[in-house]
């Protein structure tokens, strides 16, 4: 590749002389000595190998070639601004692209208004989300498929760095009409009779892992298992079941009708954690959304847990 053999100042003060058609005008608005600019033209006319003006005590002209030259001088002056715009915008998280793994219910109800709040003040960045099953968003970090996830605390291996970011108490819905709907506060044995659904096996290993500590015949279990929470919500909705779900769920429940009652002694919790790249670099982009979801989030959540 030839090396370039002029530079974005020497273009600059081309394009004013030719506007300004006065080396001394051209030097006050550059903020240069007269004696400054003549030395960028002279730089440039070696570079480019034809003289580009022609100068009297009177009056400063655009030789032929430098009027062939103006046009290409100008558009590749406005690229390179251009280019140097984009770079600090990248440079100061203002714009590039952030792709974000969460599993279904983040995926849906809090990732799009954590963008839309970033948005109001980083119009260029743009944020995908990527949503995945629970077993994989922090795998999708670790081989490059997503910048960013964020969803239940689990174990990570050396390339991938997990950050707590708050807590959701699981709580149980159903409907109102359900017996449970009455009890201000529940207690895990109040569930032992009672038929649940679970929302995937994630969700099936955490109520089984709820009543371990309970002898055996009051433990409980989930009598079905579906694939999406809004399936188990819906099964809820129509009274045949009530299920267990962390509280900012209920994004999604009380559109529903469905009623939400805390489990007590003990209060389960289900632990939400950011997670990025710990062996790759982070675009500025990607950190700067990081950041606000670190601080965002746990105010969303927040909101979610009130009854």
């Amino acid at each position: 590749m030839a090396q370039l053999r002029f530079t974005p100042r020497q273009l600059d003060a081309f394009i004013v002389i030719a506007e300004m058609r006065s080396f001394t005008a051209a030097s006050q608005r550059l903020a240069l000595s007269p004696s400054a600019v003549s030395q960028l033209i002279s730089e440039l006319e070696d570079a480019v190998g034809f003289r580009l003006f022609d100068r009297s005590t009177r009056s400063v002209a655009l030789t032929s070639a430098g009027k062939e030259f103006l046009g290409s001088a100008e558009t590749a002056l406005k690229h390179l601004r251009q280019a140097e715009s984009i770079a600090e915008d990248v440079r100061n998280r203002a714009a590039g692209v952030v792709r974000i793994a969460a599993p279904m219910v983040l995926a849906s109800v809090m990732l799009p208004e954590a963008i839309r709040a970033y948005n109001a003040l980083h119009p260029k960045v743009v944020v995908r989300i990527r949503d995945a099953a629970v077993e994989r968003f922090v795998d999708m970090v670790a081989n490059g498929d997503a910048d960013l996830a964020v969803g239940p605390d689990r174990v990570t291996g050396d390339d991938v760095h997990r950050q707590l970011l708050c807590e959701s108490a699981w709580v149980l819905w159903c409907a109102p009409d359900h017996p449970l709907a009455k009890k201000r506060r529940l207690h895990w044995r109040d569930l032992r009779d009672v038929q649940l659904v679970a929302a995937g096996r994630d969700h099936e290993r955490n109520v089984a892992q709820m009543s371990m500590g309970q002898p055996q015949e009051q433990r409980i279990s989930a009598i079905d298992i579906v694939d999406n929470m809004t399936t188990a919500l819906g099964i809820a909705r129509a009274g045949l079941a009530a299920t267990l779900s962390p509280a900012y769920v209920q994004a999604l429940a009380k559109p529903l009708g469905l009623t939400m009652r805390r489990v007590v002694d003990p209060e389960i919790m289900r632990y939400i954690c950011l997670y990025q790249p710990a062996r790759r670099a982070t675009s500025p982009a990607a950190e700067g959304f990081a950041e606000h979801l670190a601080a965002w989030l746990p105010r969303w959540n927040k909101s979610m847990s009130k009854t």
